[in-house]
């Protein structure tokens, strides 16, 4: 189920979203979309469950994306602006989850959910 919305946003705001979403061959509403659900996905580690730190500490890139980003980044020389783009878009969210992973691993370890990464018995 889905509502609609009117927002107001910046004018260079707008124009990053039209231009990523003529480049990505998608409507600027799912652009737009997809930031807000990035942003929410980025909420304080503190506040999520155990189960939801512990989860975001084993977090990965899915086959599909790891791949995409392999293909894009061999090809990367070749790349037309919408490849490019994607890739950009993909690194990106890279970026974000290593963060983001990082942050619930460290979360994870304050809680003793986890052993730190010297602790371990050899």
């Amino acid at each position: 189920m889905s509502e609609s919305m009117t927002l107001d946003v910046p004018a260079d705001l707008a124009r990053r979203a039209r231009s990523l979403a003529a480049a990505t061959n998608r409507r600027v509403k799912d652009v737009v979309v997809e930031w807000l659900g990035q942003v929410i996905a980025e909420s304080p580690v503190e506040a999520l469950s155990d189960a939801e730190v512990l989860g975001l500490s084993r977090s990965q890139l899915s086959d599909d994306e790891q791949a995409a980003i392999s293909d894009l980044l061999g090809r990367q020389a070749e790349l037309a602006k919408p490849e490019r783009t994607r890739l950009d878009e993909l690194l990106a969210i890279y970026r974000r989850g290593i963060v983001l992973k990082a942050r619930a691993t460290n979360e994870a370890v304050s809680r003793g959910l986890i052993p730190r990464l010297g602790d371990h018995a050899a």
